[in-house]
């Protein structure tokens, strides 16, 4: 999958062998053999060009990855317990992406306090929603999902700008 995803396009197998080559030993049939586990697990579309195949990713490596740690996650017993543990494990490189990332899909800013999980070891020790800086109540994640909001319950679109009932 990773020369699949690093060429962004779709692929032949003699492409991914040749590459593959100049690393190590491989046969084509073990390439076409894998391409095709690929395929029938849903990981690579693949349409026929001439003789051969094409195979092209279904999704990014970043959707993937982001699939992995839901998945992770959701397994957990204790979630919030996980998180907080993913979160102490992280380089402050890794911190910083992820304060980025929940910038961009937050309809508030960040909170960059003492009771922001992201910001530093320390959690909200009195339990209960928390205030971000604009003031609105923050969900503890113990309290459960948090209740619509009046902009949702009358069918606005979401902040990410996915279309209402898109799933995203």
């Amino acid at each position: 999958m990773t020369r699949v995803w690093q060429w962004n396009r779709p692929v032949t197998v003699r492409e991914v062998l040749e590459d593959l080559q100049q690393e190590r030993s491989i046969a084509y049939t073990t390439v076409m053999t894998v391409m095709d586990n690929l395929h029938q697990k849903g990981w690579v579309r693949r349409e026929v060009d001439g003789r051969a195949y094409r195979y092209t990713a279904v999704s990014t490596r970043a959707a993937y990855s982001a699939a992995l740690m839901n998945e992770a996650w959701s397994q957990s017993d204790n979630p919030a317990a996980a998180l907080v543990a993913f979160f102490g494990m992280m380089s402050p490189e890794q911190r910083e992406a992820l304060q980025d990332a929940v910038r961009m899909v937050s309809p508030n800013p960040v909170d960059n306090s003492a009771d922001n999980p992201l910001s530093g070891p320390a959690g909200n020790p009195a339990g209960g929603p928390v205030a971000n800086p604009a003031g609105d109540p923050v969900a503890n994640p113990e309290d459960g999902p948090p209740e619509p909001t009046a902009a949702a319950a009358e069918g606005s679109a979401p902040a990410d700008g996915a279309e209402p009932g898109s799933g995203r």
